[in-house]
């Protein structure tokens, strides 16, 4: 009788000792499994909060954001080289916002702030520099490429949505026989050097008539060119 009992008392310490085992092993295995799923939901938190902080953010830079009513927003912008594959597309003028600021009127470094931003919902690319015809004479030539600009004009500019992008048409007034104009007509080049569709666009600014002789343009830019 008495082995009897000491058998039946080791298999139940047998059988609790290995349902402690599972227990344990469910437990571990449910805390690896929170910490995983914990993981991946501060990774989505942290996106969503990048996200919110890029269109949320940015303070006024001066003069020209205001009179634009733009505002700069961070990581909107990367570049690539031309032949780096990328899911990215090239961008559409209708997608496109464009705006124009006349700055430093009859001054010295007289020029037309052009800002592109990405208003569709996917990535897209610029290239190149903007392709303008000043007044409203979409018959006419479009302006040269500054020779005096910074070389990278052959680089793709992957714009997020939201993103912006800088490019300026430089004025040159010599105060006779001048054109003089409020708007203009823009195009967007693609990688073959050929341009889409002409879009017009008013010039903004305390002054937004400018007259000029001459006028070239710079690359399209992810920083603003003359901001001082």
């Amino acid at each position: 009788m008495t082995t009897r009992n000491a058998r039946r008392t080791a298999r139940t310490a047998r059988t609790a000792a290995l349902a402690a085992a599972t227990a344990a092993l469910a437990l571990g295995l449910t805390a690896c499994g929170g910490a995983d799923g914990g993981s991946k939901a501060a990774g989505d938190d942290h996106t969503a909060g990048t996200s919110a902080s890029r269109s949320a953010s940015g303070a006024d830079r001066g003069s020209s954001d205001s009179d634009s009513g733009l505002k700069d927003g961070t990581h909107s912008a990367t570049v690539s080289n031309k032949g780096t594959a990328t899911a990215a597309r090239q961008c559409r003028g209708d997608e496109m916002l464009i705006t124009a600021v006349h700055r430093f009127a009859g001054q010295q470094g007289d020029h037309l702030l052009l800002t592109a931003s990405n208003e569709g919902s996917t990535p897209c690319w610029v290239t190149s520099y903007p392709a303008v015809k000043l007044g409203g004479d979409v018959d006419a030539a479009a302006l040269p490429h500054s020779k005096k600009d910074n070389p990278g004009g052959d680089k793709h500019i992957t714009l997020a949505p939201g993103g912006k992008v800088y490019s300026a048409v430089n004025l040159f007034d010599y105060g006779s026989k001048h054109h003089t104009a409020r708007s203009f007509a823009i195009a967007l080049h693609g990688a073959d050097g050929r341009t889409g569709p002409f879009y017009s666009v008013d010039a903004k600014g305390a002054k937004p008539q400018f007259a000029w002789n001459e006028a070239d343009v710079l690359n399209w830019n992810t920083e603003k060119p003359y901001d001082f």
